[in-house]
């Protein structure tokens, strides 16, 4: 089982795979709205970050992991009102029928952990309500299913790989992380992770 995780509450405030993360959801915080959900979201402390940073207004947030374990804690130690923390799996078809659909989809570095691909972006597709947001975060790599130094990853996409599997999803802006830093592309800068930003038609 897959156990890559962020637990904020046992890392010290300067860690920086902590401050990176925090970093990812407050840029998603901005373009979050309505009913909410994090899918793939770990101990849940990604929803608080939102509800916190949100400049729009909010209806409901639902966080979603197929971890067990992590769901207990997300409701253990981030539950708050308005908040829902289910145990489910991402390529689970009978998503939509569990929970609904949304206004806003966070994905923070889920797409390479899964070996279809492809079927993760129709699932957020039919979760997606007509307008609605997803942002999907994922490392930069070597190619598609190709080796990487992360035991957990089983993609780490070329950046023009990544673009065609997300554009399903709607009209699309690209943005680019550096340690606390995300923004458009600068050129000469490297950066080891991107953010697409997808508006549902």
């Amino acid at each position: 089982m897959d156990i890559e995780r962020v637990v904020p509450k046992q890392m010290k405030p300067d860690n920086r795979l902590l401050i990176e993360h925090i970093s990812r959801y407050k840029f998603a915080a901005k373009y979050s709205f309505g009913r909410i959900l994090d899918i793939a979201c770990g101990v849940g402390y990604g929803m608080k970050i939102i509800k916190e940073h949100s400049v729009r207004p909010i209806a409901e947030m639902v966080g979603v992991d197929l971890d067990g374990d992590s769901i207990r804690y997300a409701i253990d130690h981030y539950w708050e009102k308005g908040m829902d923390y289910y145990e489910g799996d991402a390529l689970d078809h009978s998503l939509k029928q569990k929970i609904g659909t949304f206004d806003t989809i966070v994905s923070m570095e889920t797409i390479e952990h899964l070996q279809d691909d492809f079927r993760f972006i129709k699932i957020m597709k039919s979760l997606l309500n007509p307008g609605g947001i997803a942002i999907i975060s994922t490392p930069f790599g070597q190619g598609r299913g190709k080796p990487c130094g992360n035991p957990f990853h089983l993609h780490q996409y070329l950046e023009e790989e990544f673009i065609e599997l997300v554009q399903p999803l709607g009209k699309l802006e690209m943005y680019y992380q550096l340690d606390d830093q995300i923004e458009k592309r600068k050129l000469g800068k490297k950066y080891y992770l991107m953010i697409a930003v997808c508006q549902n038609s």
